[in-house]
């Protein structure tokens, strides 16, 4: 078969991937074996494939398809999550673009332009997953509000409200005024942002006298019902008991006394407004202070007040300052750097808000979620997350489960006419609930009104690795039974409170054990400047044009070379061409193999012998080395070995060592071995780079139609000859001995040399005496006993060896470089004498200084000792 010159990716790729389709390949059921498990982080249903997910799904691709080769039952389920907030914002836009407000339509109305939206992109992500070559198990692709996963969402809600962990109430929580919902607290950014300090006097009820306060947010003084003073200071303890009154709403508001206020800040009094400050809430709580909130939902000015009614918060900043101004209460205003909260979702400005919101208690739940990390029965990768993971478990405050959206989860929770409510799995058990509750059997479903808002989005991932496996609805069941606990979990750091702490919460609460063994966090993909990856910034490659362009095989190499767990990736697009070159170096290596002819009636040369013998060893130790960095999850450092393994070791040596002369066969038997080496090579590099591997595997010798490389077993090792191994190191630097001479001398690598060597204190190995004969294209390698006369020399550890060369060099040409070395090399020793014989220098500088003088100068007269005898061998 004719093998083609150049590697072409894109046909192989897309011809591979649907081959392993077609033959099922990535599918699983239980059976005999040991089940190898991992989830899919669910990435948005609004999402395309972008580095961050090529990152992570590239890892699981791996560590799944290793498995395979281990002949563990590998199950990858993929799916894809509702994504609440962005879906909704998604759908709101195109409406708009239609004409349509949200407003306009009833709910049923907005949700079937939902899934419609759905319908037409929720898939393109997995699509792209595909180009990759991810190999899930598609069969069982899972999103987060398909049938089965709505159930074991709303049986969660009942069973935790059923057990007292779910309740309702009025707190201070996140809004995002774009989005018109509450966020958790972990879906807050807090930027750093350089912002204004605004001083501002109030006067004091009956008297001429004023306090300043200093804020960030003037425009919050609208809704003031205290200013706080701190009882330990001095400088207000007169004030206490007395009342001041808010610039332009002259509402008459009481001093409070409070340790809360930092002293230090700037002037030591602050206002308080408790529906837009957390802080301030709690005191006014503890104060029993009015709450008065001047906001609408959507950030702009409520008509509570009476001033910048329907004006946007930040406009209303500007708009009060110069009123402020114009009444006396402006003292002035400084520059200020503090830090700003915005939503994580829409970039939203977050507006603390009181609102009546459904919330999960987290104290009692987190408890054994957190033992269980800090015990190790489920390991993090790399450990230095279990800190940040039990700093907030430990810290852990309960958690915001409503959104005030349409599209998700419905809570299931509905009210009666008096405002009492029931909780229940559907209408139906609803009804039979509020009848029983009330006494009033002619109760119906007219009589019953659902809450309007929808459950957190993280409220259904967190049961992503029960539920993907029907283990809610169907607890017992033969797949939930053999495939949980899951295994790995590979997931970014950045959502280690969002999703995986949750997730572990989840899987205790519910099943009483770990919902996975090992986390293996992923760096956060950034430019060579450290920059997060956005499209804001234009410096995030789209990765299909990547793949277009090297190949996903390169690309794959690429991002691992740089990416150790946990660790940031640093990406350059160098990376991937490092990538493809180096798909192209294995190809090149299959080339030069395939194109061989073979003699079966030629014996086996010693050299090639001890060649293969010498790699077999190499490669054992390699896997060995492999196979331990995939143990501790170092799968950038595994990616190395194979790399460095292949490149180096395989390709830049043993080819070198058994490849025939220009245009002659080789003999079976090192051919055939060659072969087993080479396959032995694709298959530990198949989980990296899984197309190229299937290609060569293929063709190195006829498969069975439904045969793959992704079945093929992971290699075994034998004993490691150490002692081999140590050998040929020794014989790599003696050949590059050589080579340097070659070169320098400017002797042509077809030019035979005899070789001497006088074994030092350590010996020579003669063992390899073949393969170096052959590798460094000598005619003659002889041990002497002395030092030969008129030939060059270099040393590897205390063996020296000696190259004749004879004619092979013109002695004039020689003697003039030897005697400009020589020159050289005395006039660097005099300065270094001068040095050392400056006393004031030897006695003040650093002994390490002085000791590298001192070694220069050794240095310097070895070498001028040389020259002198090289010299003198020539004339």
């Amino acid at each position: 078969m004719e093998i083609p010159g150049k590697y072409n990716p894109a046909d192989v790729e897309s011809r591979w991937y649907k081959y392993w389709m077609e033959n099922k390949m990535f599918h699983s059921e239980p059976d005999e074996r040991e089940p190898y498990t991992i989830v899919i982080p669910p990435p948005n249903v609004t999402g395309v494939l972008h580095m961050g997910h090529m990152l992570n799904n590239t890892i699981q691709d791996i560590l799944i398809r290793r498995a395979r080769m281990q002949n563990k039952n590998a199950c990858w389920v993929p799916g894809t999550d509702h994504a609440s907030i962005a879906t909704e914002a998604k759908v709101v836009a195109r409406l708009k673009e239609r004409g349509i407000d949200k407003t306009d339509l009833e709910r049923d109305e907005f949700m079937k332009h939902a899934w419609d939206w759905t319908d037409e992109y929720g898939g393109i992500i997995l699509e792209q997953l595909k180009t990759l070559g991810a190999s899930c198990d598609w069969d069982r692709t899972c999103f987060t509000m398909d049938e089965d996963r709505s159930k074991s969402v709303i049986s969660a809600f009942v069973d935790l409200f059923k057990q007292g962990y779910v309740y309702r109430g009025v707190r201070m929580v996140n809004w995002d005024p774009s989005a018109l919902t509450a966020v958790s607290d972990e879906e807050v950014i807090h930027k750093e942002e350089k912002s204004k300090l605004y001083f501002l006097r109030y006067q004091i009820e009956g008297s001429d006298e004023y306090v300043t306060i200093a804020t960030t947010r003037p425009e919050t003084i609208l809704g003031d019902t205290a200013v706080c003073i701190n009882p330990n200071d001095d400088r207000f303890k007169q004030l206490a008991g007395k009342n001041v009154i808010v610039p332009l709403v002259n509402r008459v508001i009481p001093i409070v006394q409070d340790e809360y206020v930092d002293m230090e800040f700037g002037t030591g009094c602050l206002k308080i407004t408790p529906a837009h400050d957390v802080h301030d809430y709690e005191i006014g709580l503890k104060y029993n202070l009015e709450s008065i909130d001047i906001f609408n939902d959507n950030g702009t000015i409520n008509d509570k007040v009476g001033l910048f009614v329907g004006v946007d918060r930040f406009e209303a900043r500007k708009q009060i300052i110069p009123q402020l101004e114009e009444a006396g209460n402006l003292v002035k205003i400084e520059d200020y750097t503090n830090k700003v909260g915005y939503s994580e979702r829409t970039n939203a400005v977050i507006e603390p808000k009181l609102s009546a919101q459904w919330f999960l208690k987290m104290s009692e739940l987190a408890k054994p979620a957190l033992e269980s990390v800090m015990n190790d029965e489920i390991e993090f990768h790399p450990k230095k997350f279990k800190n940040v993971y039990r700093h907030w478990m430990e810290n852990v405050k309960d958690w915001c489960i409503s959104r005030q959206l349409w599209w998700g989860h419905r809570i299931p929770v509905y009210y009666l006419e008096d405002g009492s409510y029931v909780v229940a799995s559907g209408i139906e058990e609803a009804v039979k609930a509020a009848q029983e509750k009330t006494g009033n059997n002619s109760l119906t479903a007219e009589d019953l009104r659902q809450d309007e808002d929808v459950l957190d989005t993280w409220a259904s991932s967190w049961l992503w690795p029960i539920s993907v496996f029907d283990g809610m609805e169907h607890p017992d069941n033969e797949e939930f039974n053999y495939y949980y606990p899951t295994n790995d979990l590979v997931t970014g750091h950045d959502i280690i409170f969002f999703w995986v702490a949750r997730m572990i919460i989840a899987g205790y609460q519910f099943k009483g054990k770990m919902p996975f063994k090992n986390v293996y966090f992923t760096g956060m993909v950034r430019d060579k400047q450290r920059r997060k990856m956005s499209k804001s910034l234009g410096n995030s490659p789209d990765p299909l044009d990547l793949m277009a362009k090297y190949g996903a095989d390169g690309v794959r190499v690429g991002m691992l070379l740089c990416s150790p767990a946990g660790g940031d990736l640093l990406f350059d697009e160098s990376l991937t061409e490092q990538g493809a070159n180096f798909t192209t170096k294995v190809w090149n290596s299959f080339r030069l193999v395939h194109g061989w002819t073979v003699d079966a009636s030629i014996s086996q040369p010693e050299y090639a012998a001890k060649g293969i013998e010498w790699f077999n060893s190499k490669l054992d130790s390699a896997i060995l080395s492999i196979n331990d960095n995939f143990d501790q999850y170092r799968l950038s450092e595994g990616l190395m070995t194979v790399y460095n393994t292949f490149r180096d070791e395989f390709s830049g040596w043993l080819l070198e060592v058994v490849k025939p002369a220009y245009q002659q066969p080789i003999d079976a038997k090192t051919y055939q071995e060659v072969l087993a080496i080479f396959d032995k090579l694709l298959r530990i590099l198949h989980p990296f780079m899984p197309f190229i591997t299937e290609e060569i595997w293929q063709l190195l010798q006829k498969r069975e139609e439904g045969e793959s490389i992704m079945l093929a077993q992971w290699p075994e090792t034998s004993t490691v000859d150490e002692t081999l191994l140590n050998d040929f190191e020794d014989l790599k630097e003696a050949v590059a001995g050589i080579r340097t001479i070659r070169k320098e001398k400017n002797i042509a690598n077809k030019e035979t040399l005899d070789l001497s060597v006088l074994a030092g204190d350590k010996g020579y190995h003669v063992s390899l005496n073949a393969v170096f004969q052959k590798i460094a294209n000598l005619s003659s390698l002889a041990e002497v006993t002395e030092e030969v006369s008129g030939a060059l020399s270099f040393m590897v550890k205390s063996s020296q060896f000696f190259l004749p060369l004879g004619d092979l060099v013109n002695v004039e040409e020689e003697l003039e470089k030897l005697e400009a070395d020589l020159k050289y090399t005395e006039g660097f020793l005099n300065s270094v004498m001068k040095k050392l014989g400056n006393q004031k220098f030897v006695g003040s500088a650093p002994a390490k200084v002085v000791d590298l003088e001192r070694k220069k100068q050794a240095d310097a007269e070895e070498k001028i000792r040389v020259i002198k005898e090289r010299i003198a061998s020539l004339k």
